[in-house]
Order: C-alpha cells, then sequence, then structure tokens
C-alpha cells in the first residue's frame, strides 16, 4: 500500500508584522564568523524590537526607544527644531520626522543615507566647527537636543568608559549653549558614578531631569536615558 504523498512543510512567517517573531530563529550558517558575532547576529535575528523596526521601515530598533520616550514626555511637535547628535544609521531622525518634525538636522562620524527634509553632516561631533555649522543648518536655536551617540571602543574598559562619559558631557554642554528657554535635552548615559555627576550638573540647568531605561534598551545593558526638560537658559548657574 502506497503511503499518500508528504504535505510541504512551509515555515510560519517570521517578520513583516508589528508583533514579529514569537519563535527562535537559528542562523543558517556560521561560516566565516566569530563566536561573538555568530551571538550578536543570533540576538538581532531573535529581538522582537528588530523584527519591529524592519516590519515598520526603521533603520534601527533604537526608534522604539525614541518614540517610548517621546510619548511619555512629548517633545517631538510640529514646528519645533530639532539636532540629532550620533544619528547613524537614522532611526531618532525617522522618528521625529513621523512626528512633525520638520526642521531637523543630524550629525555623525558615518555616512547616512538622505532622511528628507532632515540636514544630515558627517562631521566629527567634537570638532569645533561642528556645533556653529549645526546651528547655520538647522537655522536658528534647536528647541530638542537629542543625542544617542556612543564612542568606538577600544577594548579597554577604562578607556571605553571615560570616551562615554566624555560623549555624554559633550552632548550635555552643547545643549545648555545652544537651546532655547524651555528646551529638552535626551541624552544615552550607562548607570555610574559619572552619570551621576553630568545628573547634578544638568538640574542646575533644567527644571527637571529623569533617568528612564525604555523597555527597548536590552535588559543586560547598563543604557538608559536622560530625560531634561524645561532649559532655564544661559544666565543659570553652571551655565557657561
Amino acid at each position: 500500500m502506497t503511503e499518500p504523498p508528504r504535505k510541504r512543510m512551509v515555515r510560519p512567517p517570521t517578520g513583516g508584522t508589528e508583533s514579529g517573531r514569537t519563535v527562535p530563529e537559528r542562523l543558517k550558517t556560521a561560516w566565516k564568523r566569530t563566536p561573538s558575532q555568530q551571538a550578536w547576529l543570533s540576538r538581532q535575528i531573535n529581538d522582537p524590537f528588530a523584527a519591529k523596526a524592519r516590519a515598520h521601515g526603521y533603520r534601527s530598533r533604537a526608534a522604539y526607544k525614541l518614540i517610548e520616550l517621546d510619548d511619555r514626555f512629548r517633545v517631538l511637535k510640529s514646528g519645533a527644531r530639532v539636532v540629532d547628535l550620533g544619528l547613524a544609521p537614522g532611526g531618532w531622525t525617522q522618528v521625529a520626522i513621523e512626528r512633525g518634525v520638520t526642521s531637523i538636522v543630524g550629525v555623525d562620524l558615518l555616512a547616512v543615507d538622505p532622511l528628507p527634509p532632515a540636514h544630515i553632516l558627517q562631521m566629527d561631533f567634537t570638532d569645533p566647527a561642528c556645533g556653529p555649522e549645526l546651528i547655520r543648518l538647522l537655522g536658528g536655536a534647536p528647541d530638542v537636543v537629542l543625542s544617542d551617540m556612543a564612542p568606538n571602543t577600544v577594548g579597554h574598559r577604562q578607556t571605553d568608559h571615560l570616551r562615554i562619559v566624555g560623549l555624554i558631557e559633550a552632548g550635555a554642554d552643547f545643549a545648555v549653549e545652544v537651546l532655547k528657554p524651555g528646551g529638552v535635552f535626551i541624552a544615552k548615559a550607562f548607570q555610574g558614578g559619572e552619570t551621576a555627576e553630568v545628573i547634578a550638573k544638568l538640574k542646575q540647568q533644567f527644571a527637571s531631569v529623569k533617568t528612564v531605561k525604555p523597555k527597548a534598551s536590552r535588559s543586560d545593558s547598563s543604557e538608559l536615558y536622560l530625560v531634561a526638560t524645561g532649559f532655564k537658559g544661559r544666565g543659570t548657574e553652571g551655565s557657561r
């Protein structure tokens, strides 16, 4: 007695929906990949926020961090001028544009594909010429300064930590120098004593400073975000 033909097993869809994946995927091949690269790719494939980002067309999963922060603090408003520090690959700028911001400028060391109407500057933010050029492209003082900057790491823990803290401080100094009164500064930071020092300085210059860990931030990461609202103006104590 002949057996009936077997039905072809079709793998259920693994992307293209807002809900993302529910069944873990495995890498098809590990050829020419280091163990750390394999681990990163596997985590990325199975990350629900990465799946949602691909489905929605966002350039990075980080878009959902800003979405959560803006849903809570309502800082991205139509007519606002926004600076995006460390914008590559452009997920935060995408969210800002999607939420009605039309005056936005971003900077990164890396090249970034166009995101009209945003002005994109490929430059080192710590270059003294960068800040004035950002304001020139923006056409005036910003209402919001966003910073998702992260330094290139060298693998030496203390050195890498100092670089991270240095970028946070540089972003905060820039925000204080250029923001309109009442403005907002949002920046990626990390838990630690140095972050507490930055928070203390920001509290002298902003009406409210909160630390938030968005759901899209990985649970095993010390990453958090500083949300400073109600900039008091450059005449306040501690301002330059």
